[in-house]
């Protein structure tokens, strides 16, 4: 029952996370449920992935939102993590950026 928090755009890029190199940008195309989807990911690889443990619940990912996705160690070209989920003002500043180059 508080005030809703209003954010402007300072704000917004103050706690987004830019990829590293590891970590790769993406877009859902497809939900399966119990937290994994299918993400076409900028290198060119289409993954199975799951959103991880800290944003289950806090956090709604939904077809056609842009994430970032961090690979796995083993089976790097067929599965991933969800780390971060973009909303739009983030993703239009990503391809602004230049660094989202890809269309849903």
């Amino acid at each position: 029952m508080g005030k809703k928090l209003v954010k402007n755009e300072a704000d917004i890029r103050r706690r987004m996370m830019y990829p590293n190199k590891y970590d790769v940008l993406g877009i859902v195309i497809k939900n399966y449920g119990q937290t994994r989807m299918s993400i076409k990911c900028q290198d060119g690889e289409t993954r199975i992935c799951r959103v991880r443990g800290k944003m289950k619940k806090r956090r709604w990912v939904r077809e056609g939102d842009v994430v970032l996705v961090s690979p796995w160690e083993f089976q790097s070209a067929e599965k991933g993590d969800i780390i971060f989920r973009y909303t739009y003002n983030q993703a239009s500043h990503l391809r602004e950026r230049g660094y989202l180059n890809i269309e849903a």
